[in-house]
C-alpha cells in the first residue's frame, strides 16, 4: 500500500495541511503504523511534483503557518485507478515465526519451547485486543482493526499447532 494513495484518499474530502493529514491517517487507520511528519511532507512534495496535489493556500492556526494541499483531477483519477485494483496475495509468504522455528531446530535441536512461548505471547495480545474492542467509546474502525489483527493472530495460532504436530518430520528434513 502506498502512503501517497492514502493521503490522496484523505484529500478527496477537502483540502488539508500535512499535520491534519497525519492526524487523520493515524485516527482513521487504527492499528496501522503511525505516519511520521517527515514522511507526510516528503510524500506531499512527490505528489505535488507529479501533479496529483496542488497547494491551495496557507493557514495559520495556533502555531506556525501551514501549507494546505488539495487533490487535483489527476490525483482523483489516480485514487480511483488504485481502488479499482485488487491487492494481490503475497507471492512469497515469509514469516518470522517459520524462520524462528527452522533456526531453533538448527541451533537448539527443538522448537517446542519457542512455539509455546510464542503461543503465550499471541494469546496475551489477543486478550488485549479483545478487551480494547469492549472498551467505552471504541470506534467501529478500531473494532475492525482489532478484528483484523485477531484473525491474523488466530491464523498464527493454528499454524503453530500444525507446526508442533509436524515438528518431528521437519526436524528430520532439515537435520538429516
Amino acid at each position: 500500500m502506498s502512503t501517497g494513495h492514502v493521503l490522496l484518499g484523505l484529500l478527496t474530502e477537502r483540502p488539508k495541511h500535512g499535520y491534519e493529514l497525519k492526524r487523520e491517517h493515524d485516527a482513521r487507520l487504527p492499528g496501522a503504523k503511525p505516519l511520521a511528519y517527515g514522511q507526510v511532507y516528503a510524500t506531499l512534495q512527490r505528489l505535488e511534483r507529479d501533479g496529483r496535489v496542488t497547494v491551495a493556500g496557507t493557514v495559520q492556526e495556533a502555531g506556525p503557518e501551514r501549507t494546505v494541499y488539495e487533490i487535483t483531477e489527476e490525483g482523483t483519477a489516480e485514487v480511483h485507478r488504485w481502488l479499482a485494483q485488487t491487492e494481490p496475495p503475497a507471492p512469497h509468504v515469509s514469516s518470522a515465526l517459520f524462520t524462528r522455528v527452522v533456526v531453533a531446530l538448527l541451533a537448539q535441536g527443538t522448537a517446542d519451547a519457542y512455539l509455546l512461548r510464542q503461543r503465550a505471547a499471541h494469546l496475551e495480545r489477543m486478550r488485549e485486543l479483545t478487551a480494547r474492542k469492549r472498551g467505552a467509546g471504541v470506534s467501529v474502525g478500531e473494532v475492525l482493526a482489532a478484528d483484523y489483527a485477531l484473525h491474523h493472530l488466530d491464523a498464527d495460532l493454528r499454524w503453530m499447532e500444525t507446526a508442533r504436530q509436524r515438528i518431528e518430520d521437519l526436524t528430520q528434513e532439515i537435520r538429516p
